[in-house]
């Protein structure tokens, strides 16, 4: 299928791994010329960069100036934007409960899961509204609607960046800008299954192993295994086409079954 995004102008955040990196892929396989925006540059992306058309930029997106001063760098480099994928996140599994938790958790958590976005759509915005087909997608997560205290900061974060979507999209959406949300449930990425991920930081509090940890959290979808980061990157890339040309407002769970309620 033809997703007719050649010529486009795409910036990804969280671009160097996982899932950002798989939405680059999918992107610049699709005649994207995208702006990949990473704290650090990996191997595995600048090698994209000898490719295609992919611009990488190093930006932490932590910082209030680093949206803005991304957004800036993408138009300079290509002109305009027609696409946002606001992709980057990170969490703390907190497996000493919420006593434990300090404002300044706190405040890391919603900075990097919720205002980052926040902030780079804003400088993003005015860019899209523009070419009055613009498209807008954020990766959530299943802990939008699934609060887990192992990641009560991040399910926070994540359920303020759907409501926010959500509201967006009755805003901008009469001005022809789309705005939807991608919720993974677990993935196989380096959140998850890295030395310092998810499972290894359950297995270190609870003496087991972060591969029987993996397994058991792979068994709670009913597909029995974790959503791969090129799976979630083709949704992403579909939402951004305009063969979802009148999807907006809307969230899309990609999670293995893992949410058994309607």
């Amino acid at each position: 299928m033809d997703l007719r995004l050649a010529g486009k102008v795409a910036v990804v955040t969280g671009a160097s791994k996982g899932i950002g990196l798989a939405v680059t892929r999918a992107l610049l396989g699709e005649g994207v010329s995208v702006v990949a925006a990473a704290r650090n540059l990996t191997d595995d992306l600048s090698q994209l960069t000898t490719q295609g058309k992919v611009h990488p930029v190093q930006v932490d997106l932590g910082t209030p100036e680093g949206p803005a001063r991304l957004i800036d760098e993408a138009v300079v480099a290509y002109g305009g934007l027609d696409i946002l994928v606001n992709n980057v996140g990170a969490l703390h599994p907190r497996t000493d409960g919420f006593l434990s938790l300090t404002d300044d958790d706190w405040l890391w958590a919603l900075t990097i899961n919720f205002l980052a976005a926040v902030r780079t759509t804003r400088a993003a915005l005015p860019h899209l509204l523009e070419r009055d087909s613009g498209t807008i997608v954020s990766t959530c997560s299943v802990n939008a609607v699934l609060p887990d205290p192992l990641v009560i900061d991040y399910s926070a974060a994540k359920a303020a960046l759907l409501n926010f979507s959500k509201s967006l999209s009755k805003e901008v959406g009469p001005r022809g800008v789309r705005v939807n949300t991608v919720s993974p449930g677990p993935v196989s990425t380096q959140l998850w299954l890295g030395e310092d991920g998810v499972a290894a930081t359950v297995a270190r509090a609870s003496g087991g192993e972060s591969a029987d940890v993996a397994k058991r959290a792979a068994a709670e979808g009913v597909t029995g295994r974790f959503t791969r980061p090129d799976e979630v990157a083709d949704l992403i890339v579909l939402l951004a086409s305009e063969r979802a040309g009148n999807v907006t407002g809307s969230d899309f769970v990609i999670d293995g079954g893992l949410i058994t309620t309607l």
